[in-house]
């Protein structure tokens, strides 16, 4: 297992000094193109369509004249004369009452651990602990299956607090969903996110039948992770966890095991935590920035995202690396970001949530997604009553990414959608130089994969 600390390696130093460039060239300066140098040529990104280009250094540098005059009409022109102008493919109108194809069920609003970051208040999402009714699990279930047309595909997620403490629930309300979906030729993908500290073996045995994909939050190896996320008496949780996670990652085929890991100030050796957890047989590793916690503890600031950066460079580096050997190297977040580059993903949302994507508490209110549930802002009808049109449409509108500042100036929008609602509405848009600074690198590595590994985006 790897012991260096990635300021130590080679690579983390590399990835700092790029990551000071890129923090530069990834302003926003028009929000119609962006420039993106690295490889053999700069590429130019067409944000309509989120297109990129490489263009000649003579073509570069009249895009920067006309950058650095912020010449917008300018910038339209060239974009004619090269022929690369098109009907925008985003306008101002919203979706509309979007059908659902994906639920999250709060199984349990309750958690045996003690992580004080947790957007869910431990567990209890600002309220008493409680746990699902297997009426409310079936209800949710029947409001997912209803309007899916034969052949569709649905995804019914598990999530808490730990879900686990109410295992009965989730192993009924499986079967259950599963049963219903092949009556009606509908194809249904289970997944859960747990702590892992009750996972058994007999829940592998399960997962695997039911082809989940099993979400595990680890904050790190073992002295981060303990520190981050002990057990309401205090106790360190990760040999436990190491332990009971044993029988998933040995049994997993069609079941897949992946780590999660919410990074702080305190646990930004990514690399090693990387290089762990692959070499443990997890099947995908992604890192998520705390910009948003219950009570403020272990936020991420603007200095520690500046730091974040040059980690998740130094990990991307890793990720070419091991690209351009022909090994599989499940780094989640540059996995992600290179197939949504190259696919040209141009979206007027980050995410599903309030269209495609509902959470269900407890007692049944429906919400934008898992992080709004048991709060107004995000409410979105019950089980007994079905979506409220008027308040999923009113959400659509108002959170589309036109609708939001600086956003709609910015050239990353289609690409970020204007970033996480639950974080943007209760912390603001602190995370845009980070988030930018990403898109660019990965941008970057998406020219230099395509050149030289192209057969990987296959």
């Amino acid at each position: 297992m790897l012991t260096l600390k990635q300021t130590d390696s080679p690579a983390g130093n590399i990835a700092g000094r790029m990551a000071i460039k890129i923090a530069t060239e990834s302003k926003p300066i028009s929000p119609q193109v962006h420039l993106v140098r690295g490889g053999q040529d700069t590429q130019l990104l067409v944000t309509n369509g989120t297109m990129l280009y490489r263009i000649s250094p003579q073509t570069e540098a009249e895009f920067r004249v006309l950058l650095g005059s912020k010449d917008e009409n300018g910038l339209k022109n060239k974009l004619m004369d090269m022929g690369l102008d098109a009907p925008l493919k985003i306008n101002d109108v919203p979706l509309k009452s979007p059908a659902v194809y994906a639920l999250s069920l709060a199984i349990a609003q309750k958690c045996n651990m003690g992580c004080t970051y947790c957007y869910a208040d431990q567990g209890g999402f600002g309220g008493a602990m409680k746990s699902m009714s297997l009426d409310v699990a079936t209800r949710s279930i029947d409001l997912l299956l209803k309007d899916c047309p034969e052949n569709g595909s649905v995804q019914l997620t598990f999530l808490g607090g730990e879900p686990l403490l109410n295992r009965k629930a989730i192993r009924i309300a499986t079967a259950y969903a599963a049963e219903k979906a092949l009556e009606k030729n509908i194809n249904i993908g289970f997944s859960i996110t747990t702590n892992g500290t009750l996972l058994t073996e007999d829940d592998a045995i399960f997962f695997e039948k039911y082809a989940f994909s099993v979400t595990v939050s680890l904050d790190g190896l073992r002295e981060e992770h303990d520190a981050q996320r002990p057990l309401k008496s205090g106790s360190g949780t990760y040999d436990q966890i190491m332990e009971n996670i044993k029988p998933l990652l040995q049994i997993q085929r069609k079941m897949q095991v992946s780590a999660r890991v919410t990074v702080t100030p305190a646990n930004l050796n990514l690399l090693e935590v990387l290089e762990g957890f692959i070499e443990m047989g997890f099947h995908s590793v992604g890192f998520s920035p705390l910009l948003n916690s219950s009570n403020g503890k272990g936020e991420m600031d603007e200095k520690d995202l500046e730091q974040l950066l040059g980690a998740m460079i130094a990990c991307g580096l890793h990720f070419e690396k091991k690209v351009l050997q022909g090994e599989r190297y499940p780094y989640l977040n540059m996995v992600n970001a290179l197939k949504e580059i190259n696919k040209g993903t141009h979206r007027p949302y980050p995410c599903g949530a309030g269209a495609g994507y509902m959470g269900v508490s407890a007692d049944g209110e429906i919400a934008a997604c898992h992080r709004f549930v048991n709060e107004p802002a995000g409410r979105m009808g019950d089980i007994l009553n079905g979506i409220d049109v008027e308040l999923q449409n009113g959400w659509l509108e108002s959170r589309h990414v036109h609708q939001q500042s600086p956003c709609n100036q910015c050239w990353a929008r289609y690409l970020c959608g204007g970033g996480c609602h639950h974080e943007v509405i209760d912390k603001g848009r602190n995370a845009c130089d980070y988030i930018r600074g990403w898109l660019h690198y990965t941008i970057q590595a998406h020219e230099r994969i395509s050149r030289l590994a192209p057969g990987w985006f296959n």
